[in-house]
């Protein structure tokens, strides 16, 4: 086993600080990462505070990883000592059921494992994320990163990137295509630039004119104000797709009629029941599709780091020292981040 040193949450009330543990000893077919940089989602939060249900506590956040591979398994294949990888949101699933087949492992039969909060299928201990200065992993649910990205950069992919990816692929965006991107932060940026680089005609809807610069500035064709009744009426029946990114309830209403006839609106961000009501007739009537999207399974994760190599994409972040994340959290809630934070792991030697 080797000792690790990180930044856990040992209630829903108290702020991070500094917390160490044990990693176990490596498998035959574990690789062990020393943790160059973190992103910060806001799924960190939810699941430090307990937001989404009681969390298993302590709880040691992060699952936007990049790091370097400082030790193997005997039965590893894939990565040797000193390659640089990333790690995402899942380390295990049972790998027996069909979706894992299918290389869907976030629809897992039994469940994926978490990168933090979960526990292990084989000993049962809990997962503990990467606001830490190594991880061991299973190799299945290690990524590489292609050598073309700014590893100080890449880490939003794991997580932000593949969430708004997967999406666009499966329902199989397309030059042409009408893309509507609802919210501008950390998913919605990103699904703006990956809506682009597919072809697509893309348009933000944003609450604020204040953010309509900002919106073309990320590469949006057109930006709409959600709150302007006369730009969303002029909307109606334009769209093939929309990504909803926003992260707390809102109407849908609105943006259904935005819609063509079988156009899909695609939930990412919010996963908690929605208020208010959906209106059935804003289905029915013109056979669209309300459907959601969660994060995207290991090889899908490797699809959407190489085309971002291939592309030149990379998410709009800040870097902050890990001594700085109970302030990241209060500016995240606030809005007040373009458009991740990445944590520059060095920085827990700070406390030594």
């Amino acid at each position: 086993m080797s000792q690790a040193k990180a930044y856990a949450a040992q209630s829903a009330t108290t702020p991070l600080a500094p917390f160490s543990f044990e990693r176990r000893a490596l498998r035959e077919d574990d690789v062990k990462i020393d943790i160059l940089y973190c992103g910060v989602c806001h799924s960190d939060i939810h699941v430090a505070e307990s937001d989404w249900g009681p969390s298993n506590y302590p709880i040691v956040p992060g699952h936007e990883i990049v790091g370097k591979v400082t030790q193997v398994g005997n039965k590893v294949s894939k990565y040797k000592i000193g390659d640089v990888v990333g790690v995402g949101c899942m380390v295990d699933s049972c790998q027996h059921c069909s979706h894992c087949a299918a290389d869907l492992e976030q629809y897992c039969d039994k469940g994926f494992v978490g990168t933090y909060g979960f526990n292990d299928l084989i000993d049962g201990t809990l997962t503990y994320g990467g606001y830490s200065d190594h991880i061991v992993v299973r190799e299945k649910f290690v990524l590489a990163i292609p050598e073309a990205l700014d590893i100080s950069k890449a880490a939003p992919l794991l997580c932000a990137g593949i969430t708004t990816y997967s999406p666009l692929r499966h329902h199989g965006v397309k030059a042409g295509d009408k893309v509507g991107v609802l919210g501008m932060g950390g998913l919605g940026h990103m699904g703006v630039k990956f809506a682009k680089a597919l072809g697509a005609e893309v348009t933000i809807f944003t609450r604020s004119e204040s953010k309509i610069a900002e919106a073309k500035k990320q590469g949006a064709d057109h930006v709409i104000v959600s709150t302007d009744d006369a730009q969303m009426a002029a909307a109606t029946m334009h769209f093939d797709y929309l990504l909803d990114t926003i992260p707390v309830q809102h109407d849908l209403n609105p943006y259904l009629n935005c819609l063509k006839v079988d156009g899909t609106h695609i939930l990412v961000g919010l996963v908690e029941p929605m208020e208010p009501a959906v209106h059935s007739a804003n289905l029915v009537l013109k056979r669209r599709v309300l459907t959601g999207s969660l994060i995207g399974g290991i090889a899908e994760t490797q699809e959407v780091l190489d085309f971002c190599a291939q592309h030149n994409i990379e998410c709009d972040a800040e870097m902050i020292n890990i001594q700085d994340i109970n302030q990241a959290y209060q500016r995240m809630k606030k809005g007040d981040v373009k458009y991740r934070f990445i944590i520059d792991m060095k920085s827990l030697k700070n406390d030594e």
